[in-house]
């Protein structure tokens, strides 16, 4: 491929996973380029964890469970009643017990292998503490070991076996865990509460929508459940968003990045542009074009301003100054990299292996996200359907559904619809995320409320908490706890009542 269009190449929304294992890393050249990339080296890394790795966690001690899932909850063809084994784990350190009616708190998995969630601790572990809670992680289907087929090649093979990997169906898995995991524990009179960050996010709002008789709440955080459809308007949120990170931090960074795409394109057309451009940069193997240069530059910005890794500041640094743009731009990006090494601009996706999330994206996960505002520090290219749905086409032989999420789920009209029959959810963001511009920000009701901080990125508040976190960030998780508790209090009140 030529050039890379932005709408091809969009932001993982997977996003906690990755955050978390950034939280402690330091960005290499590969690791600072592609988000694809690198979520697949912390995915081979996750892989080597075993069980017992994972119970010897100085936080949390975690079993590690297989439920016989049903491969096809909606359709009675014989093959639908397939199973495939769906891992979950389990941490009963801090729960009261059954006989107790103590919480049971569930995050519902994502586009990540359980491992990640595991492997370092989250804010969930300081919730269950807090509310007596037992935690359970839940593992997508089709992600980690959670693969129907026997196999993840199976699995991933073609359009026939990928067509069970949709959200309707992982709701349906989790409604059917939960509720053996119920009936398990004898919890019939524990409340549950759903959780989870970004996509996991949208499913867990989602999930009290659909299962409001399984879940007595959800928290959801940075979860862009608006960006589908035409909900928001214009389209171009997520990179405005991007833009602001970056023109707040330096009206002199903003202009040169915004100035380099057209410098780089410039350049590349020339006789001897792509070695120049290669020398400049410093890349692993000569550029054969313009295109991995800016995907790699597009990838790194995004990255930065959506989990602040590497922090924006740091990419416009004062001491990122060169003689020209494209110098200066190099300056700017290897501010984040090892001293020495080189630019790994070809290391995008493994063709060999199948991307569930890129399938998700081609059949209902449509997020149009373009760049339509002259003001953007990005190149002006909108996002065109047709042209993605020819890539999802060519890729998978399918046609995107861009309006199926608003059918199946809602959206349009959110304060309305919701304020009319929904209840409990709470939805948490940092503005400094580019998803937040499809985030719910302000109360629907009472109860299904919305807490955000101007500082704040993708998933922040789903860390766990440190003695430095900013007061912002701590005041943000007690809010965060003090409405789940509310709800149990609420939903024990009510018990007593009944009983």
């Amino acid at each position: 491929m030529a050039s890379i269009n932005i709408h091809h190449h969009r932001p993982l929304l997977s996003l906690l996973p990755i955050l978390l294992a950034l939280s402690a890393f330091t960005p290499t050249t590969t690791d600072a380029l592609k988000l694809g990339e690198l979520k697949r080296e912390i995915y081979s890394g996750a892989q080597s964890l075993a069980s017992t790795d994972i119970a010897n966690n100085d936080y949390d001690k975690y079993a590690i469970n297989y439920y016989t899932q049903t491969l096809d909850h909606f359709d009675y063809q014989p093959e639908s009643y397939a199973t495939f084994p769906q891992r979950y784990a389990v941490s009963n350190v801090s729960w009261g017990g059954a006989r107790n009616d103590s919480p049971i708190l569930v995050y519902l998995g994502g586009e990540s292998p359980v491992d990640y969630l595991l492997k370092e601790p989250l804010f969930l572990s300081e919730i269950a503490a807090h509310c007596n809670a037992l935690l359970v992680y839940i593992e997508h289907r089709y992600y980690g070991e959670s693969n129907p087929f026997g196999s993840r090649e199976e699995a991933y093979a073609n359009s026939s076996t990928l067509g069970y990997l949709s959200s309707s169906q992982a709701l349906a898995d989790y409604a059917e865990l939960i509720i053996d995991l119920k009936k398990n524990l004898s919890a019939d009179n524990s409340p549950f509460i759903v959780a989870g960050g970004s996509y996991a996010g949208m499913l867990a709002s989602w999930f009290r929508l659909k299962y409001p008789h399984i879940a007595i709440g959800a928290f959801a955080s940075s979860a862009p459940i608006l960006y589908f459809d035409d909900i928001i308007s214009p389209q171009h949120g997520y990179l405005d968003v991007v833009t602001k990170d970056f023109r707040d931090t330096s009206e002199s960074c903003y202009k040169t990045i915004r100035e380099s795409w057209s410098e780089i394109d410039r350049v590349g057309s020339q006789s001897g542009g792509l070695n120049l451009l290669s020398n400049i940069f410093h890349t692993c193997s000569p550029l054969n074009n313009t295109g991995l240069l800016k995907d790699y530059l597009y990838g790194t910005y995004c990255g930065s301003a959506q989990y602040n890794v590497p922090p924006v500041t740091d990419i416009c640094s004062p001491q990122a100054q060169g003689a020209d743009v494209l110098h200066r731009v190099f300056s700017a990006v290897n501010s984040s990299v090892a001293h020495g090494e080189c630019l790994d601009v070809t290391s995008g996706e493994d063709p060999s292996v199948a991307d569930g999330w890129n399938w998700q994206e081609c059949t209902e996960m449509v997020m149009p996200i373009g760049v339509s505002s002259n003001e953007s520090m990005f190149e002006v290219d909108p996002f065109n359907i047709t042209e993605f749905t020819m890539g999802c086409q060519k890729d998978y032989g399918i046609t995107p559904r861009p309006h199926w999420i608003t059918t199946e789920f809602g959206g349009h009209n959110i304060d309305s619809v919701l304020r009319k029959f929904g209840s409990n959810i709470l939805f948490s963001n940092g503005l400094k995320d580019p998803y937040s511009s499809g985030g719910v920000l302000q109360n629907i009701s009472d109860s299904i409320v919305a807490t955000y901080t101007t500082q704040g990125t993708h998933c922040s508040d789903l860390e766990h908490s440190k003695e430095n976190d900013p007061e912002w960030l701590v005041a943000q998780r007690t809010t965060e706890i003090t409405t789940i508790s509310g709800w149990i209090e609420e939903y024990k009140s009510k018990a007593a009542k009944t009983s």
